[in-house]
């Protein structure tokens, strides 16, 4: 069984380069040969389950680079000089959590080589996962306890150990393994055969935010909320044509396409149809986030606008009665966030710290699509957004929108282009990496 969900989608998924071309594949292009293959997200935490004698160490070393695995028996012997000493394995997994969680912190692949049978010990390492905002990843060897006791025989240094040791890891394993995804492991794979864990092949995923091969050049443009003329009228002095651009420029869209403006399913067109051609990028604004919830048939306020998003595409299911189900689908594949250009250049809705840049979580994708907010509301009932930029020291350019601003102005490598075309303001584009402004005046307050 392979169960793997993406994350952030949170996505969650895609893959870095590294010198180490051969660990590392599109998910589309994952070719099962000679035996399983196990898709790993390249920034995760792999946590190795199975009994004593499983190979766990053995698929680790098979599988991955000797400074990716931290071994339970390793902390044992930095710390009591004795890998088998059980009355220092308190000690040793403090070790194993702090070395794991400054790799963590660092964005380094990091794969934990312990029983992990208990519920608790797994607990802990979920727990370190969402700490550094990357996916757990659960790879279960459930070999037979005849397996597992006889590898143990031909090791000097477990050869006493005894049966019931192996019976007791396996009995656990044997309750927890219907519940790994449940614990919050977004990943699953269970090798069942020695043939299955001798010939499976770990093929490294980019999370789906990494697009850092993707250069540019490109057009990143500020919230559009219905108003499809004025994008249209946008696109147009960006230099496109029925949303290509000669050029080969890509459009990167911030979010908040739709509601308040009075055509939100033809600004969703043009915008789903230049991302289906490999035209345009886009990310979700809370607007998408809460209509895609809407179009599920969750239970929401349809207010701030959704209201007349509803009763305009009403309109179009008379005319197109599959619209709605492409919109549903397009809203769920968005991602919270995308790092550009060699990692220059970060894209969000609400602005993202740098700690978050490339990480996939469900915290991430919150401060993404809002923001971080004080507690407070201002005049208007409106939450207050907490300052992030006057804080950011980070290398990436953050290009966003959200909160709208009368004019752009740059602050610490931020940039917000929401200016207020539904209101009556502008609807704001930058070029990158020109870092030029373009803009088109609306034309009308909705």
């Amino acid at each position: 069984m392979s169960n793997t969900s993406p994350s952030d989608r949170t996505s969650d998924s895609d893959s870095d380069r590294t010198s180490d071309s051969t660990r590392i594949s599109e998910s589309d292009s994952i070719r099962d040969r000679a035996g399983r293959v196990l898709p790993v997200t390249d920034l995760s935490l792999v946590v190795l389950i199975g009994a004593s004698g499983s190979g766990k160490s053995t698929f680790a070393r098979g599988h991955f680079k000797p400074t990716e695995i931290i071994s339970s028996d390793f902390c044992r012997g930095l710390v009591a000089d004795d890998e088998n000493d059980q009355s220092a394995s308190r000690d040793a997994f403090d070790v194993l959590h702090y070395i794991a969680g400054k790799r963590l912190a660092a964005g380094r692949l990091t794969v934990v080589d312990a029983t992990n049978v208990q519920s608790e010990s797994r607990r802990q390492l979920v727990q370190l996962a969402r700490e550094h905002d990357v996916l757990p990843i659960a790879i279960v060897l459930d070999l037979p306890e005849e397996v597992c006791l006889a590898r143990n025989a031909a090791r000097p240094d477990r050869a006493d150990m005894p049966r019931h040791v192996v019976q007791r890891h396996r009995r656990e394993l044997r309750r927890s393994l219907r519940g790994l995804e449940r614990e919050g492991f977004r990943k699953v794979h269970i090798l069942r055969t020695e043939e299955e864990a001798e010939h499976a092949e770990v093929v490294l995923e980019r999370r789906y935010n990494d697009l850092r091969h993707l250069t540019g050049p490109f057009d990143i443009i500020g919230d559009i909320h219905g108003c499809s003329s004025e994008l249209e009228t946008l696109l147009g002095k960006l230099g496109y044509v029925d949303g290509a651009h000669p050029e080969g420029r890509t459009a990167v869209f911030v979010g908040d396409l739709v509601d308040r403006g009075p055509d939100s399913p033809g600004v969703l067109r043009r915008v789903m149809s230049m991302v289906s051609d490999g035209n345009a990028l886009c990310v979700p604004g809370n607007h998408e986030n809460k209509l895609g919830r809407y179009l599920k048939g969750r239970k929401v306020q349809q207010t701030h606008g959704l209201a007349e998003t509803i009763e305009q595409l009403e309109r179009e299911d008379s005319r197109d009665p599959e619209f709605r189900g492409r919109v549903r689908e397009f809203i769920d594949g968005l991602v919270s966030h995308y790092v550009l250009d060699d990692g220059k250049l970060v894209v969000c809705h609400a602005g993202l710290p740098e700690k978050y840049h490339g990480r996939t979580s469900g915290r991430v994708r919150s401060h993404a699509l809002y923001g971080d907010t004080t507690g407070e509301t201002d005049e208007f009932g409106l939450p207050v957004r907490y300052p992030w930029a006057e804080d950011y020291r980070g290398r990436a350019t953050v290009v966003y929108g959200h909160t709208p601003v009368p004019t752009t102005s740059w602050i610490n490598n931020t940039i917000c282009l929401d200016t207020g075309a539904v209101f009556g303001g502008k609807m704001t584009a930058l070029r990158w990496p020109e870092r030029e402004l373009v803009d088109v005046p609306a034309e009308q307050v909705w």
